[in-house]
Protein backbone atom coordinates (compact mmCIF):
# COMPACT_ATOMS: atom_id res chain seq x y z
CA UNK A 1 0.00 0.00 0.00
CA UNK A 2 1.52 2.92 -1.37
CA UNK A 3 0.70 7.18 0.02
CA UNK A 4 0.95 10.29 -2.27
CA UNK A 5 2.27 12.54 0.39
CA UNK A 6 2.07 15.47 -1.85
CA UNK A 7 -1.77 15.21 -2.69
CA UNK A 8 -3.98 17.85 -1.30
CA UNK A 9 -6.24 16.50 1.79
CA UNK A 10 -9.56 17.62 1.83
CA UNK A 11 -10.67 19.90 4.53
CA UNK A 12 -14.40 18.80 5.37
CA UNK A 13 -16.79 20.99 7.23
CA UNK A 14 -14.56 24.45 7.16
CA UNK A 15 -15.72 25.36 3.81
CA UNK A 16 -19.58 25.30 4.84
CA UNK A 17 -18.93 27.98 7.40
CA UNK A 18 -18.79 31.33 5.94
CA UNK A 19 -15.70 33.80 8.02
CA UNK A 20 -16.96 36.62 9.08
CA UNK A 21 -15.17 40.15 7.87
CA UNK A 22 -14.43 42.20 10.95
CA UNK A 23 -13.68 45.89 10.30
CA UNK A 24 -12.62 48.68 12.69
CA UNK A 25 -14.70 51.57 13.55
CA UNK A 26 -13.87 54.46 11.78
CA UNK A 27 -14.57 56.85 15.00
CA UNK A 28 -13.49 54.90 17.68
CA UNK A 29 -11.23 52.24 16.21
CA UNK A 30 -13.33 49.04 18.10
CA UNK A 31 -13.84 45.78 16.17
CA UNK A 32 -17.52 45.59 14.44
CA UNK A 33 -19.04 43.02 11.97
CA UNK A 34 -18.44 44.42 8.45
CA UNK A 35 -21.20 42.81 7.08
CA UNK A 36 -23.84 44.48 9.26
CA UNK A 37 -22.97 48.10 10.67
CA UNK A 38 -23.85 51.05 9.13
CA UNK A 39 -21.40 53.21 8.23
CA UNK A 40 -18.62 51.59 9.50
CA UNK A 41 -19.41 52.97 13.01
CA UNK A 42 -20.29 50.75 16.15
CA UNK A 43 -23.01 51.09 18.07
CA UNK A 44 -21.93 53.52 20.47
CA UNK A 45 -20.66 56.01 17.96
CA UNK A 46 -23.90 55.32 15.82
CA UNK A 47 -25.75 56.84 19.13
CA UNK A 48 -23.30 59.53 19.35
CA UNK A 49 -22.93 60.95 16.19
CA UNK A 50 -26.55 60.09 14.78
CA UNK A 51 -29.89 62.42 15.86
CA UNK A 52 -33.22 60.90 14.85
CA UNK A 53 -35.01 63.40 16.81
CA UNK A 54 -33.44 66.27 14.53
CA UNK A 55 -36.26 68.60 12.96
CA UNK A 56 -38.65 67.47 16.14
CA UNK A 57 -39.32 71.04 18.42
CA UNK A 58 -38.36 71.11 21.83
CA UNK A 59 -40.06 73.98 22.95
CA UNK A 60 -43.75 74.93 22.02
CA UNK A 61 -46.59 77.04 23.06
CA UNK A 62 -49.85 75.26 25.10
CA UNK A 63 -52.64 77.55 25.33
CA UNK A 64 -55.04 77.84 28.02
CA UNK A 65 -58.37 79.46 28.86
CA UNK A 66 -58.61 80.82 32.38
CA UNK A 67 -62.38 80.82 32.53
CA UNK A 68 -63.17 77.18 31.63
CA UNK A 69 -59.85 75.85 31.97
CA UNK A 70 -59.72 74.05 28.64
CA UNK A 71 -57.20 73.79 26.29
CA UNK A 72 -56.75 74.69 22.40
CA UNK A 73 -56.38 71.45 20.34
CA UNK A 74 -55.66 73.56 16.55
CA UNK A 75 -57.21 74.77 14.50
CA UNK A 76 -60.03 75.84 16.67
CA UNK A 77 -60.99 73.38 18.97
CA UNK A 78 -61.07 73.14 22.96
CA UNK A 79 -61.18 70.33 25.07
CA UNK A 80 -60.86 69.65 28.36
CA UNK A 81 -57.88 68.00 30.17
CA UNK A 82 -56.48 67.99 33.15
CA UNK A 83 -52.77 68.20 34.00
CA UNK A 84 -50.69 65.07 33.75
CA UNK A 85 -53.93 62.95 31.68
CA UNK A 86 -53.58 61.56 28.81
CA UNK A 87 -55.68 63.91 27.07
CA UNK A 88 -53.73 66.96 27.65
CA UNK A 89 -50.66 64.41 26.73
CA UNK A 90 -52.34 63.44 23.05
CA UNK A 91 -52.52 67.14 22.75
CA UNK A 92 -49.22 68.11 23.39
CA UNK A 93 -48.03 65.46 21.19
CA UNK A 94 -49.83 67.04 18.45
CA UNK A 95 -48.43 70.53 18.86
CA UNK A 96 -44.90 68.89 17.74
CA UNK A 97 -43.73 69.33 14.05
CA UNK A 98 -41.93 66.87 12.70
CA UNK A 99 -43.55 64.03 15.06
CA UNK A 100 -45.34 62.26 12.59
CA UNK A 101 -42.04 61.25 10.39
CA UNK A 102 -41.08 59.10 13.49
CA UNK A 103 -42.57 56.01 15.62
CA UNK A 104 -43.25 57.12 18.77
CA UNK A 105 -42.55 54.10 21.49
CA UNK A 106 -43.39 56.50 25.31
CA UNK A 107 -43.64 59.34 26.31
CA UNK A 108 -44.54 60.78 29.63
CA UNK A 109 -45.08 63.65 31.68
CA UNK A 110 -42.07 65.02 33.93
CA UNK A 111 -43.13 66.86 36.77
CA UNK A 112 -43.05 70.84 37.59
CA UNK A 113 -44.37 73.05 39.88
CA UNK A 114 -48.46 73.56 39.21
CA UNK A 115 -47.72 77.68 39.56
CA UNK A 116 -44.76 77.68 36.86
CA UNK A 117 -46.36 77.55 33.70
CA UNK A 118 -44.81 75.10 32.31
CA UNK A 119 -45.70 71.51 30.93
CA UNK A 120 -42.39 68.66 30.01
CA UNK A 121 -42.85 65.43 28.20
CA UNK A 122 -40.43 62.44 27.67
CA UNK A 123 -40.44 61.32 24.38
CA UNK A 124 -38.99 57.87 23.49
CA UNK A 125 -38.68 57.46 19.61
CA UNK A 126 -37.48 55.11 16.95
CA UNK A 127 -36.13 55.58 13.21
CA UNK A 128 -34.14 54.29 10.59
CA UNK A 129 -30.93 55.65 10.14
CA UNK A 130 -29.51 53.56 7.32
CA UNK A 131 -30.21 50.55 5.79
CA UNK A 132 -31.40 47.70 8.55
CA UNK A 133 -30.38 49.95 11.05
CA UNK A 134 -33.42 51.31 13.81
CA UNK A 135 -32.03 53.56 16.51
CA UNK A 136 -33.74 54.65 19.06
CA UNK A 137 -33.45 58.24 21.37
CA UNK A 138 -35.18 59.81 24.13
CA UNK A 139 -35.61 63.79 24.71
CA UNK A 140 -37.59 66.40 26.56
CA UNK A 141 -40.09 68.47 25.00
CA UNK A 142 -41.01 71.80 27.30
CA UNK A 143 -43.94 73.66 26.79
CA UNK A 144 -45.22 77.03 27.78
CA UNK A 145 -48.49 77.57 28.88
CA UNK A 146 -50.01 80.83 27.36
CA UNK A 147 -53.73 81.86 28.47
CA UNK A 148 -55.96 82.64 25.56
CA UNK A 149 -60.00 83.07 25.83
CA UNK A 150 -61.99 80.59 24.01
CA UNK A 151 -64.78 81.30 21.49
CA UNK A 152 -67.07 80.16 24.04
CA UNK A 153 -66.11 82.46 27.18
CA UNK A 154 -65.56 85.42 24.81
CA UNK A 155 -69.39 85.19 23.90
CA UNK A 156 -70.18 85.14 27.68
CA UNK A 157 -69.22 88.64 27.97
CA UNK A 158 -70.69 89.42 24.73
CA UNK A 159 -74.37 90.80 24.10
CA UNK A 160 -76.84 89.18 21.55
CA UNK A 161 -74.45 86.26 20.99
CA UNK A 162 -76.94 83.50 22.48
CA UNK A 163 -78.76 80.99 20.26
CA UNK A 164 -81.20 79.48 22.70
CA UNK A 165 -82.41 81.08 26.04
CA UNK A 166 -84.47 78.78 28.63
CA UNK A 167 -86.74 80.96 30.60
CA UNK A 168 -87.89 79.77 34.10
CA UNK A 169 -90.43 81.35 36.07
CA UNK A 170 -92.93 80.47 39.18
CA UNK A 171 -95.89 82.76 40.35
CA UNK A 172 -94.77 82.65 44.01
CA UNK A 173 -93.82 85.70 46.67
CA UNK A 174 -90.36 83.47 47.54
CA UNK A 175 -87.88 81.79 45.85
CA UNK A 176 -87.60 78.89 48.01
CA UNK A 177 -87.97 76.70 44.70
CA UNK A 178 -84.71 78.04 42.88
CA UNK A 179 -82.79 78.09 45.71
CA UNK A 180 -83.31 74.41 45.50
CA UNK A 181 -83.26 74.34 41.76
CA UNK A 182 -79.70 76.15 42.00
CA UNK A 183 -78.16 73.40 44.21
CA UNK A 184 -79.46 70.42 42.09
CA UNK A 185 -78.22 72.65 39.08
CA UNK A 186 -75.00 72.89 40.31
CA UNK A 187 -74.75 69.17 41.61
CA UNK A 188 -75.13 67.87 38.50
CA UNK A 189 -73.50 70.23 36.42
CA UNK A 190 -76.35 70.94 34.07
CA UNK A 191 -75.26 74.93 33.94
CA UNK A 192 -71.69 73.74 32.29
CA UNK A 193 -72.58 74.61 28.72
CA UNK A 194 -74.57 78.10 29.65
CA UNK A 195 -73.04 81.37 28.34
CA UNK A 196 -74.94 83.41 30.24
CA UNK A 197 -77.23 82.90 33.44
CA UNK A 198 -79.36 86.32 34.30
CA UNK A 199 -81.82 86.34 37.23
CA UNK A 200 -85.23 87.70 36.37
CA UNK A 201 -88.51 88.34 37.54
CA UNK A 202 -89.72 85.55 39.01
CA UNK A 203 -87.31 83.16 37.92
CA UNK A 204 -84.11 82.81 35.92
CA UNK A 205 -82.88 82.83 32.51
CA UNK A 206 -80.22 80.48 30.81
CA UNK A 207 -78.59 81.40 27.70
CA UNK A 208 -77.15 78.70 25.31
CA UNK A 209 -74.90 79.00 22.52
CA UNK A 210 -76.61 75.91 20.41
CA UNK A 211 -80.05 74.75 20.24
CA UNK A 212 -79.67 71.33 21.64
CA UNK A 213 -77.73 72.88 24.95
CA UNK A 214 -81.20 74.23 25.84
CA UNK A 215 -83.01 71.42 24.87
CA UNK A 216 -80.82 69.49 27.47
CA UNK A 217 -81.54 71.83 30.19
CA UNK A 218 -85.18 71.28 29.35
CA UNK A 219 -84.88 67.49 30.30
CA UNK A 220 -83.03 67.96 33.11
CA UNK A 221 -85.83 70.47 34.80
CA UNK A 222 -88.93 67.89 33.33
CA UNK A 223 -86.89 65.41 35.58
CA UNK A 224 -86.34 67.13 39.13
CA UNK A 225 -89.25 69.96 38.87
CA UNK A 226 -93.29 69.68 37.93
CA UNK A 227 -92.87 72.37 34.84
CA UNK A 228 -94.46 72.60 31.07
CA UNK A 229 -92.37 73.89 28.33
CA UNK A 230 -93.34 76.36 25.65
CA UNK A 231 -91.22 76.88 22.59
CA UNK A 232 -90.80 80.33 20.24
CA UNK A 233 -88.26 81.22 17.16
CA UNK A 234 -87.29 84.36 15.48
CA UNK A 235 -85.67 84.66 12.39
CA UNK A 236 -82.17 86.57 12.56
CA UNK A 237 -81.32 86.30 9.03
CA UNK A 238 -81.57 84.30 6.02
CA UNK A 239 -79.33 83.66 2.78
CA UNK A 240 -82.28 83.29 -0.12
CA UNK A 241 -79.56 82.12 -2.61
CA UNK A 242 -78.70 78.82 -0.62
CA UNK A 243 -82.12 78.82 1.38
CA UNK A 244 -80.49 78.92 4.69
CA UNK A 245 -82.09 80.64 7.58
CA UNK A 246 -81.09 81.40 11.57
CA UNK A 247 -83.15 81.00 14.09
CA UNK A 248 -82.97 82.28 17.70
CA UNK A 249 -84.94 79.79 20.52
CA UNK A 250 -86.97 80.58 23.03
CA UNK A 251 -88.06 77.86 25.35
CA UNK A 252 -90.51 79.28 28.66
CA UNK A 253 -90.79 76.65 31.15
CA UNK A 254 -93.17 77.48 34.38
CA UNK A 255 -92.81 75.38 37.27
CA UNK A 256 -96.15 74.57 38.94
CA UNK A 257 -96.73 77.10 41.70
CA UNK A 258 -97.14 74.99 44.55
CA UNK A 259 -94.02 74.51 46.85
CA UNK A 260 -93.30 72.33 49.81
CA UNK A 261 -95.47 72.92 53.15
CA UNK A 262 -97.98 74.97 51.03
CA UNK A 263 -101.72 74.51 52.16
CA UNK A 264 -103.38 72.90 48.90
CA UNK A 265 -107.40 72.59 48.46
CA UNK A 266 -108.38 70.00 45.97
CA UNK A 267 -110.92 69.76 43.54
CA UNK A 268 -113.68 67.09 44.67
CA UNK A 269 -113.21 65.33 41.23
CA UNK A 270 -109.65 65.29 41.34
CA UNK A 271 -109.60 64.30 45.50
CA UNK A 272 -112.01 61.39 44.54
CA UNK A 273 -109.79 60.10 41.59
CA UNK A 274 -106.61 60.18 43.85
CA UNK A 275 -107.89 57.68 46.41
CA UNK A 276 -110.45 59.39 47.60
CA UNK A 277 -108.16 61.54 49.77
CA UNK A 278 -109.47 64.36 51.88
CA UNK A 279 -109.11 67.41 49.71
CA UNK A 280 -107.56 69.97 52.32
CA UNK A 281 -104.01 68.49 52.34
CA UNK A 282 -100.30 69.81 52.77
CA UNK A 283 -97.74 70.00 50.24
CA UNK A 284 -95.10 67.66 51.96
CA UNK A 285 -92.66 67.34 49.07
CA UNK A 286 -92.14 68.37 45.35
CA UNK A 287 -89.90 65.93 42.95
CA UNK A 288 -91.18 65.46 39.33
CA UNK A 289 -94.42 65.11 40.88
CA UNK A 290 -96.74 67.13 43.78
CA UNK A 291 -96.79 64.96 47.06
CA UNK A 292 -99.45 65.27 49.27
CA UNK A 293 -100.35 64.54 52.76
CA UNK A 294 -103.85 64.38 54.58
CA UNK A 295 -102.39 65.85 57.92
CA UNK A 296 -105.74 64.22 60.05
CA UNK A 297 -105.19 60.61 58.04
CA UNK A 298 -101.54 60.40 57.29
CA UNK A 299 -102.87 59.48 53.66
CA UNK A 300 -100.88 60.68 50.84
CA UNK A 301 -101.12 60.97 47.33
CA UNK A 302 -98.73 62.01 44.09
CA UNK A 303 -100.55 64.24 41.52
CA UNK A 304 -98.56 64.04 38.01
CA UNK A 305 -97.13 66.80 36.32
CA UNK A 306 -99.26 65.70 33.57
CA UNK A 307 -102.66 65.26 35.48
CA UNK A 308 -101.86 68.75 36.94
CA UNK A 309 -101.47 70.70 34.23
CA UNK A 310 -105.02 69.40 32.58
CA UNK A 311 -106.78 70.89 35.36
CA UNK A 312 -103.96 73.79 37.38
CA UNK A 313 -105.30 74.68 40.56
CA UNK A 314 -103.76 77.21 42.90
CA UNK A 315 -102.66 76.88 46.48
CA UNK A 316 -104.87 78.06 49.50
CA UNK A 317 -102.20 79.36 51.54
CA UNK A 318 -98.06 79.55 51.45
CA UNK A 319 -95.46 79.86 53.92
CA UNK A 320 -95.60 83.43 53.97
CA UNK A 321 -99.09 83.02 55.81
CA UNK A 322 -98.30 80.53 59.05
CA UNK A 323 -98.75 81.51 62.31
CA UNK A 324 -97.16 80.32 65.58
CA UNK A 325 -98.51 78.17 68.07
CA UNK A 326 -97.93 76.37 70.74
CA UNK A 327 -98.69 73.56 72.39
CA UNK A 328 -100.64 73.55 75.35
CA UNK A 329 -101.61 69.27 74.92
CA UNK A 330 -100.72 66.47 72.58
CA UNK A 331 -101.63 62.41 72.64
CA UNK A 332 -100.76 60.03 70.02
CA UNK A 333 -103.24 57.98 68.39
CA UNK A 334 -100.82 55.65 67.61
CA UNK A 335 -101.06 55.29 63.74
CA UNK A 336 -98.34 56.17 61.94
CA UNK A 337 -97.08 56.33 58.19
CA UNK A 338 -93.05 56.41 57.93
CA UNK A 339 -91.59 59.46 59.88
CA UNK A 340 -95.25 60.67 60.20
CA UNK A 341 -97.54 59.89 63.99
CA UNK A 342 -100.42 61.04 63.91
CA UNK A 343 -101.49 62.99 67.54
CA UNK A 344 -104.61 64.75 68.61
CA UNK A 345 -103.28 68.30 69.86
CA UNK A 346 -104.58 71.32 72.02
CA UNK A 347 -102.77 74.30 70.44
CA UNK A 348 -102.96 78.66 71.05
CA UNK A 349 -101.94 81.08 69.01
CA UNK A 350 -98.63 82.16 70.72
CA UNK A 351 -99.59 86.21 69.84
CA UNK A 352 -102.99 85.47 71.87
CA UNK A 353 -100.72 83.97 75.14
CA UNK A 354 -101.86 86.21 78.57
CA UNK A 355 -104.59 88.60 76.47
CA UNK A 356 -107.55 85.47 76.02
CA UNK A 357 -108.12 81.84 76.55
CA UNK A 358 -108.39 81.19 72.89
CA UNK A 359 -107.56 77.14 72.04
CA UNK A 360 -107.51 75.24 69.35
CA UNK A 361 -108.25 71.41 68.81
CA UNK A 362 -106.59 69.59 65.98
CA UNK A 363 -105.31 66.41 64.58
CA UNK A 364 -101.25 66.90 63.15
CA UNK A 365 -99.15 64.27 61.42
CA UNK A 366 -95.93 65.93 63.72
CA UNK A 367 -96.95 63.41 66.58
CA UNK A 368 -93.45 62.18 66.31
CA UNK A 369 -91.74 65.47 67.37
CA UNK A 370 -94.18 67.95 69.11
CA UNK A 371 -94.05 68.03 73.11
CA UNK A 372 -96.31 70.09 75.15
CA UNK A 373 -94.67 73.40 75.32
CA UNK A 374 -93.04 73.27 71.58
CA UNK A 375 -93.59 76.28 68.99
CA UNK A 376 -95.52 74.98 65.81
CA UNK A 377 -96.19 76.89 62.48
CA UNK A 378 -99.33 76.70 61.03
CA UNK A 379 -101.89 77.48 59.10
CA UNK A 380 -105.42 79.27 61.30
CA UNK A 381 -107.75 78.60 58.49
CA UNK A 382 -110.87 79.98 60.87
CA UNK A 383 -109.13 83.23 61.38
CA UNK A 384 -108.05 83.65 58.12
CA UNK A 385 -110.62 84.48 54.63
CA UNK A 386 -109.53 82.76 51.29
CA UNK A 387 -111.04 83.48 48.36
CA UNK A 388 -110.84 79.88 46.84
CA UNK A 389 -114.09 77.96 45.18
CA UNK A 390 -112.30 74.64 45.80
CA UNK A 391 -112.56 75.43 49.84
CA UNK A 392 -116.24 76.81 49.35
CA UNK A 393 -117.04 73.79 47.26
CA UNK A 394 -115.48 71.34 50.18
CA UNK A 395 -117.34 73.33 53.00
CA UNK A 396 -120.54 72.59 51.72
CA UNK A 397 -120.20 69.17 50.43
CA UNK A 398 -121.81 66.65 53.21
CA UNK A 399 -118.27 64.53 52.81
CA UNK A 400 -115.99 66.91 53.88
CA UNK A 401 -117.86 70.19 55.28
CA UNK A 402 -117.84 69.39 58.95
CA UNK A 403 -113.94 67.86 58.08
CA UNK A 404 -112.36 71.54 57.84
CA UNK A 405 -110.12 72.03 60.69
CA UNK A 406 -109.54 75.54 62.35
CA UNK A 407 -105.82 75.05 62.32
CA UNK A 408 -103.23 72.90 60.12
CA UNK A 409 -100.34 72.57 61.80
CA UNK A 410 -97.35 72.31 59.35
CA UNK A 411 -93.78 71.93 61.29
CA UNK A 412 -91.78 72.53 64.49
CA UNK A 413 -90.33 76.27 64.81
CA UNK A 414 -87.03 76.85 66.25
CA UNK A 415 -86.61 80.23 67.47
CA UNK A 416 -83.98 82.12 66.23
CA UNK A 417 -82.67 85.46 67.08
CA UNK A 418 -79.91 85.73 64.28
CA UNK A 419 -78.77 83.90 61.72
CA UNK A 420 -76.73 80.80 62.84
CA UNK A 421 -72.78 80.79 62.36
CA UNK A 422 -72.98 77.31 60.55
CA UNK A 423 -70.47 75.12 59.61
CA UNK A 424 -71.02 74.19 56.25
CA UNK A 425 -72.14 76.08 53.08
CA UNK A 426 -73.76 75.88 49.92
CA UNK A 427 -72.58 77.25 46.26
CA UNK A 428 -73.90 80.04 44.26
CA UNK A 429 -74.85 80.33 41.19
CA UNK A 430 -74.55 83.44 39.04
CA UNK A 431 -73.89 85.71 42.23
CA UNK A 432 -72.35 88.32 40.30
CA UNK A 433 -75.74 88.64 38.30
CA UNK A 434 -77.34 88.95 41.54
CA UNK A 435 -75.64 91.60 42.68
CA UNK A 436 -75.50 93.80 39.56
CA UNK A 437 -79.27 93.67 39.23
CA UNK A 438 -79.62 94.51 42.55
CA UNK A 439 -76.96 97.33 43.48
CA UNK A 440 -78.83 100.04 41.16
CA UNK A 441 -79.86 102.02 43.97
CA UNK A 442 -83.60 102.54 45.29
CA UNK A 443 -85.59 101.31 47.99
CA UNK A 444 -87.22 98.86 46.04
CA UNK A 445 -83.75 97.41 45.34
CA UNK A 446 -82.88 97.29 48.66
CA UNK A 447 -86.32 95.41 49.91
CA UNK A 448 -85.66 92.96 47.34
CA UNK A 449 -81.97 92.47 48.46
CA UNK A 450 -83.56 91.45 52.29
CA UNK A 451 -86.36 89.49 50.82
CA UNK A 452 -83.97 87.25 49.06
CA UNK A 453 -81.61 87.28 52.10
CA UNK A 454 -84.42 86.23 54.19
CA UNK A 455 -85.99 83.54 51.32
CA UNK A 456 -81.93 82.43 51.87
CA UNK A 457 -81.86 81.85 55.13
CA UNK A 458 -85.69 80.17 55.08
CA UNK A 459 -83.95 77.74 52.85
CA UNK A 460 -80.58 76.84 54.95
CA UNK A 461 -83.09 76.09 57.96
CA UNK A 462 -85.23 74.14 55.78
CA UNK A 463 -81.74 72.28 55.00
CA UNK A 464 -80.97 71.40 58.24
CA UNK A 465 -84.97 70.28 59.74
CA UNK A 466 -85.50 67.83 56.35
CA UNK A 467 -82.65 65.01 56.43
CA UNK A 468 -84.39 63.89 53.22
CA UNK A 469 -83.64 67.39 51.62
CA UNK A 470 -80.10 67.35 52.62
CA UNK A 471 -79.60 63.85 50.64
CA UNK A 472 -80.47 65.47 47.52
CA UNK A 473 -77.65 68.17 47.38
CA UNK A 474 -73.59 68.98 47.90
CA UNK A 475 -72.73 70.45 51.68
CA UNK A 476 -69.54 71.76 52.57
CA UNK A 477 -67.34 72.47 55.30
CA UNK A 478 -66.19 75.93 56.29
CA UNK A 479 -62.71 76.47 56.43
CA UNK A 480 -61.27 76.04 60.34
CA UNK A 481 -60.15 79.88 60.75
CA UNK A 482 -63.32 81.00 59.49
CA UNK A 483 -64.81 79.13 62.09
CA UNK A 484 -62.66 79.94 65.24
CA UNK A 485 -62.79 83.62 64.10
CA UNK A 486 -67.17 83.24 64.61
CA UNK A 487 -66.66 80.59 68.22
CA UNK A 488 -67.84 82.88 69.83
CA UNK A 489 -70.69 84.12 68.15
CA UNK A 490 -71.82 80.58 67.58
CA UNK A 491 -71.98 79.79 71.17
CA UNK A 492 -74.45 82.25 71.49
CA UNK A 493 -76.64 81.29 69.01
CA UNK A 494 -76.59 77.66 70.58
CA UNK A 495 -78.07 79.44 73.58
CA UNK A 496 -80.72 80.80 71.74
CA UNK A 497 -81.60 77.96 69.63
CA UNK A 498 -81.96 75.54 72.08
CA UNK A 499 -82.22 72.16 70.13
CA UNK A 500 -82.54 73.46 66.46
CA UNK A 501 -80.88 70.93 64.31
CA UNK A 502 -77.51 70.85 63.21
CA UNK A 503 -75.74 68.74 60.61
CA UNK A 504 -73.03 66.21 61.46
CA UNK A 505 -69.37 67.04 60.13
CA UNK A 506 -69.70 63.56 58.12
CA UNK A 507 -72.50 65.00 55.81
CA UNK A 508 -69.89 67.39 54.53
CA UNK A 509 -68.03 67.53 51.45
CA UNK A 510 -64.20 68.57 52.18
CA UNK A 511 -63.96 70.77 48.62
CA UNK A 512 -64.24 74.01 49.95
CA UNK A 513 -61.67 76.13 47.80
CA UNK A 514 -64.54 76.59 44.92
CA UNK A 515 -66.50 78.48 47.18
CA UNK A 516 -67.61 81.90 47.44
CA UNK A 517 -67.25 82.80 50.73
CA UNK A 518 -69.73 85.89 49.69
CA UNK A 519 -72.60 83.96 49.80
CA UNK A 520 -74.30 84.42 52.43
Amino acid sequence: MSMDLDAPVPMTGLQDEPIAATILCCNCGAPIDGTTSAGALCQDCLKLNVDVSQGIQREATLHCCRDCERWLQPPNSWVVASLESKELLAVCLRRLRGLSKVRIIDASFIWTEPHSRRVKVKITIQQEAFQNTIVQQTFEVEYVVASQQCDDCKKSYTHNTWRAAVQVRQKVPHKRTFLYLEQLILKNGAHKDTVNIKEAKDGLDFYFAQRNHAEKMIDFLASVVPCKTKKSQELISMDIHESKKSYKFTFSTELIPICKDDLVVLPLKLARQLGNISPLTICHRVGNSVNLLDPTTLQTTDIPTGTYWRSPFKNLADITELKEFIILDIEPTGQSNGKYFLAEATVARAADLGSNDITYFTRTHLGGVLHVGDSVLGYHISGSVYNNDHLEEMESSHQYGSTVPDVVLVKKHYARKKPKNRNWRLKRMAREYEEEALNNGGRRQEQEANRLEEDFEQFLRDVEEDKELRHTLDLYKVRKERQAADAMDEEEDNESEGEAPQINMDELLDDFDELNMDDE
